[in-house]
């Protein structure tokens, strides 16, 4: 094992070589490739976009960034790139920026080397620590990022301010010989934007008051929002010449893939002695909302709908089931139609709207996006109950519609027990038959969808309902219009 080496001449004997962090990258890459190993563990719906593109610019030895909204996993692949480093790497001993035993590039590094040459002691450093990320912000400096002469070291040392050694460096160079990140790289200020133009050409840097180039090795990678160009700052023209390649990431764009980001990402198994049953359509109807909030004229499309929006709102869905199984007393629950409006807390903090109003605007829109998504997926099981019904041809929802007709009423109390939820949908005439028709489900799915029924029949203003408190009504949609009317006089309407 060469993590037992001491010095640097055992080094040397051992026939350790030393290489560029980006050949050391591209190495590891081409070997993971080759072991058919996954690159990207966990990163989902890139697989034939965004991965094959970032395999090449690494191939390629390019800088990088990714460019995409917001909730599209660009910091997370961006920490993943420490995985194509060697488990370990060997330093000088003692070195602030990680000094190649071969090539030490500070004072210090080449002061140890020309002292004790093949004695010079070496330590080695897990690749997990040769990541460095700094998230841009107008208040980051040059020092923060490069480095800047440190007084108070040169008057403890009672050095000079030009001696090199009063240096205090930046966080760049602390990561020589590793993968450097800046996030939301337009919020950086364009005048530290111009202390990296160096950095990513001629591979050095330059520290105030000191007459010397720094030669570093270090991978740079970036993430930024396209929001960012307009909103909050700008990547100027040089820099942006400099960075190899560009790549745009984006949301989810299949179902499947949706629902399995959420599944993996969410916090969905709560307690082993209280299951919380999640019907598969139920999955559908929250990914649903996602989708169409990306195309909805009420949410600004410039800032995007985040992918965390699903997965929070996936863990208040949950919640709201779970609370209700243990005031019930019940070992575990299903999704209702009820759960689902528990969602609005997690989307009215995620969705910018075009036009920014009152509270209770975001509130409405959550609640308009819900019942679209509802319906939406309802129609992909279901016949559309605002198709035309040809003559001779019977409406397959006549029966459930009658029986509102006939002045019943369907009332659902927000926490009530499994027991009674299924026996106030069993009243409903026609639910049940209809809804076995067009799904095959086990018991519990059978029921929250033919409660997605109902609610769906209301979406499509089949039948009426009232919100009151945490109960749902529904009611036949004429005689609720009506009883919106019996607060009014006729006086109110007279001319006086």
């Amino acid at each position: 094992m060469h993590q037992n080496i001491k010095i640097i001449g055992s080094l040397r004997d051992s026939g350790w070589e030393s290489m560029s962090i980006k050949q050391e990258m591209r190495k590891n890459l081409l070997q993971m490739i080759k072991d058919n190993k996954p690159l990207f563990p966990g990163i989902l719906g890139y697989e034939k976009t965004v991965i094959p593109q970032i395999v090449n610019a690494l191939l390629a030895k390019h800088d990088l960034i990714l460019l995409g909204l917001r909730g599209q996993a660009k910091t997370r692949i961006l920490r993943m790139l420490v995985a194509l480093l060697d488990e370990y790497m060997p330093v000088i001993e003692g070195t602030e920026v990680n000094d190649d035993p071969y090539n030490p590039i500070s004072k210090y590094g080449k002061e140890m080397v020309a002292r004790h040459g093949d004695e010079t002691p070496i330590v080695w450093v897990h690749r997990s620590k040769r990541y460095g990320e700094k998230l841009a912000t107008p208040d980051t400096s040059v020092a923060d990022l490069i480095g800047d002469l440190d007084p108070i070291k040169a008057a403890s040392l009672k050095l000079a301010l030009a001696s090199e050694e009063v240096i205090n460096y930046g966080l760049i160079p602390r990561t020589n010989r590793g993968i450097f990140v800046i996030n939301e790289l337009p919020d950086l200020q364009p005048r530290i934007q111009v202390a990296l133009l160096n950095i990513m050409q001629e591979r050095d840097i330059q520290i105030r008051g000191f007459n010397i180039r720094i030669p570093l090795d270090v991978s740079m990678a970036f993430s930024a929002n396209p929001e960012d160009y307009t909103n909050r700052g700008n990547i100027i023209t040089p820099l942006k010449d400099r960075i190899d390649s560009q790549i745009i990431t984006h949301y989810p764009r299949e179902m499947d893939v949706a629902i399995k980001i959420t599944e993996q990402e969410a916090w969905t198994r709560r307690d082993e002695s209280l299951e919380i049953h999640i019907p598969y359509f139920y999955k559908k109807i929250l990914e649903n909302v996602a989708f169409e909030a990306r195309r909805s004229e009420f949410i600004d499309q410039k800032s995007g709908v985040s992918t965390r929006m699903t997965i929070t709102a996936m863990e208040q869905v949950v919640s709201a089931a779970e609370r209700r199984a243990v005031l019930n007393g019940e070992k575990g629950a299903t999704l209702r139609v009820a759960d689902l409006y528990a969602m609005i807390p997690a989307l009215t903090g995620k969705l910018e709207l075009v036009y920014e109003g009152e509270q209770e605007g975001a509130v409405n829109v959550a609640k308009h996006l819900i019942g679209k998504a509802i319906n939406t997926t309802f129609k992909e099981y279901f016949p559309d109950p605002q198709r035309r019904i040809l003559e001779g041809e019977k409406n397959v929802y006549e029966e459930i519609l009658n029986w509102f007709s006939g002045g019943n009423l369907l009332e659902i109390p927000e926490k009530i027990s499994d027991t009674e939820y299924r026996d106030k949908l069993d009243k409903v005439s026609g639910l049940k038959q209809i809804t076995k028709t067009y799904i095959q489900a086990n018991k519990n799915d059978l029921y929250a969808m033919m409660d997605l029924v109902i609610e769906a029949l209301h979406q499509n203003s089949k039948i009426g309902k009232d919100d009151v408190d945490e109960d749902r009504r529904y009611t036949d949609m004429l005689g609720s219009m009506l009883g919106d009317m019996t607060g009014f006089d006729d006086d109110d309407y007279l001319d006086v």
